[in-house]
């Protein structure tokens, strides 16, 4: 299959419309149409409004723009001014009414202005036939704004799917719309509202087409039912008991930084939600050299022995030194109680053991004389 995309710079106003005929004036910034052997899959206009004319659209959700298909902004709020910029698509089921006037994308720039001044009711024109892919604002700071869902499928994907049965692509773009979605709210996703989301999406299928994305839907629904379950939760526990921490970015793990009697270390809490496991670490303040490495090691596994909630590990390779506790539930729900539980007990051993670690590297104490002095 040969995929070609043209595009054509407008730079024209143009009014669309919505409701029962209100104006929508607009200033088209470009249009471009992709053909897949020589049939039309997809048309894209680019626009930019002033941000008074923004709230209009995002109130009445025009171009598709429903709360259940947006991601988070991304960089703060819309300001009073400058320009807003959207970029949409049209939905799949009217592309075979543009589809005879786009030889090329000249005649399809010219057919769009033409229907704006003699035909302004044309279906064409009327924004519930538009999907808002983006809506970006470029600030002194860099550019806010969101992505939606119709962004995450391909154009022959969507036009697929106004034809037959739903692709595993579209399956596939919900689910990756999703993850980014439940990063960027953390602790504020539930399941009722992305029960609402997924219901909001199905809908829309049906609408397009005879589309059965039900069983899709349910089976996606199920997963998400424990999906995210135990990065929220531990969210949770480390907001509520006044833990500061920092969420790395694309990993479901959170840094934070605990202060003990004898130092003060870095700590990761991290969520492995396909295999329905928590696992916390302490992060040594300091890296065994070389040189000690072998006598780390001997007092390590000396204060393993015994040990009932997590152990010492280290890694060879750079001499890192951390402890860890851990829990499955799968089968079972992770509560704040076990987190606190997990946590409190890693952060005392790591504080416990930390003197012997350091007394081993620096004082050139011998694993079992430094064992001896914590554990009597």
């Amino acid at each position: 299959m040969t995929t070609n995309t043209a595009n054509y710079q407008l730079g024209s106003d143009l009014t669309l419309h919505y409701r029962t005929q209100s104006p929508l004036p607009i200033h088209a910034i470009s249009l471009a149409i992709t053909k897949q052997d020589d049939q039309l899959i997809e048309c894209r206009l680019t626009f930019q409004i002033n941000p008074e004319l923004y709230q209009r659209i995002d109130t009445e959700a025009l171009f598709n723009l429903k709360p259940e298909v947006r991601n988070p902004l991304s960089a703060g709020e819309f300001l009073p001014e400058p320009d807003i910029k959207i970029e949409t698509t049209l939905k799949p089921d009217l592309l075979p009414r543009l589809a005879g006037h786009t030889a090329n994308i000249d005649e399809a720039a010219t057919y769009l202005l033409s229907l704006s001044q003699q035909q302004p009711d044309d279906p064409l024109l009327s924004t519930e036939n538009w999907l808002a892919l983006s809506v970006k604002q470029l600030q002194e700071s860099g550019e806010t704004g969101y992505r939606t869902l119709w962004d995450y499928i391909s154009p022959a994907a969507l036009a697929q799917a106004a034809t037959s049965d739903s692709s595993e692509e579209i399956s596939e773009a919900i689910v990756n719309f999703f993850k980014d979605w439940t990063e960027a709210n953390l602790s504020e996703v539930t399941q009722k509202a992305t029960s609402q989301m997924l219901e909001g999406m199905t809908n829309f299928f049906k609408h397009l087409a005879d589309v059965n994305l039900d069983e899709k839907v349910e089976k996606f629904r199920q997963n998400l039912s424990t999906s995210g379950q135990i990065l929220e939760e531990i969210v949770s526990f480390f907001t509520k008991d006044d833990w500061p921490y920092t969420k790395i970015k694309g990993e479901p793990i959170l840094q934070t930084a605990f202060q003990g009697e004898n130092g003060k270390w870095t700590c990761y809490a991290k969520a492995r939600e396909e295999q329905e496991q928590f696992v916390f670490y302490s992060i040594c303040p300091v890296n065994a050299p070389e040189n000690k490495r072998l006598a780390v090691a001997e007092f390590l596994t000396r204060a393993n022995s015994g040990m009932i909630i997590g152990n010492f590990e280290m890694d060879f390779k750079d001499g890192e030194i951390r402890y860890k506790t851990s829990i499955d539930v799968e089968g079972d729900s992770l509560t704040s109680a076990l987190i606190k539980r997990l946590v409190y007990a890693n952060v005392t051993m790591m504080d416990e053991y930390l003197p012997g670690i350091m007394s081993v590297i620096y004082g050139d104490v011998s694993a079992v004389d430094a064992i001896a002095q914590i554990e009597t």
